[in-house]
């Protein structure tokens, strides 16, 4: 493994149903599902404030609950990412500082929709967005592939906006990257690499559970990665059934025998 590089595992979101004794014990209720998953990992995607602004008291109840080092990646609200809307960034980035009090804010995950593609108009809103968060640490990810240019990457390094690598099904639209990394930050969000599920709407399209072999061959292309990464969040968003828990559970054995 590269010197210094720190994998940080965890998965998008925890509040699911069908975890419940697929990941979580079968009696487990909604209120316990946080207690369980701070037992099991480190850091969390929370997915809750892209349908709906962060609520500080919320927020403030998941810091007490959770313990020493444990990080929160939150994601940017659907009103900066999907519809154009700057008037809410001051809003929401205020709604994120009991984190930041707590010392447990990680950063913003900025994702953008496919329909997202690299015009003049959207890097003009992509750096204003970027103006606007610029408080807080970002992470940004695209859906379309026009974004894999080397100047995306040169504008990312230079604002210091932390690269999102996708791992996606091999759809030629899709924005795809190898493991690369644009701040001493290295982020992956594994989706599923299903692409006959891929755009049939709602939970199906992450219903996919990586096989070993798949997981072992991304911890290696991480850990060859030449780049001085203080540290790699790996976050699962395969949630169908508990399957990112599992994977996730897999992947930090794999990276803590590399």
């Amino acid at each position: 493994m590269a010197q210094g590089r720190k994998f940080i595992i965890g998965t998008s979101g925890y509040s699911f149903t069908d975890w419940v004794g697929t990941f979580y014990p079968p009696e487990a209720t909604q209120r316990e599902m946080f207690s369980y998953y701070v037992q099991a990992f480190s850091t969390v995607e929370l997915n809750f404030t892209y349908y709906r602004m962060p609520v500080p008291n919320t927020l403030e109840k998941l810091a007490g609950r959770s313990p020493a080092g444990f990080t929160f990646w939150v994601k940017a609200n659907q009103e900066l990412t999907h519809k154009g809307n700057l008037a809410i960034a001051g809003e929401f980035v205020e709604g994120l500082s009991p984190l930041r009090d707590a010392g447990k804010l990680a950063g913003v995950l900025v994702q953008f929709p496919q329909s997202f593609h690299r015009t003049p108009d959207s890097r003009k809103y992509l750096a204003d967005v970027v103006e606007n968060l610029a408080s807080v640490p970002l992470a940004v990810e695209f859906r379309h592939s026009s974004w894999q240019t080397p100047e995306t990457l040169a504008s990312l390094r230079q604002r210091k906006v932390t690269l999102v690598a996708p791992d996606v099904p091999d759809i030629a639209s899709l924005y795809h990257s190898p493991a690369a990394a644009t701040t001493t930050t290295g982020y992956l969000r594994l989706h599923s690499r299903d692409a006959s599920k891929w755009y049939t709407g709602g939970a199906d399209r992450y219903d996919y559970s990586y096989s070993p072999d798949e997981l072992k061959q991304i911890a290696e292309e991480w850990s060859a990665l030449k780049e001085p990464l203080d540290e790699v969040y790996v976050f699962f968003n395969n949630c169908h059934a508990g399957q990112a828990a599992r994977n996730a559970q897999e992947f930090h054995r794999i990276v803590a025998g590399l």
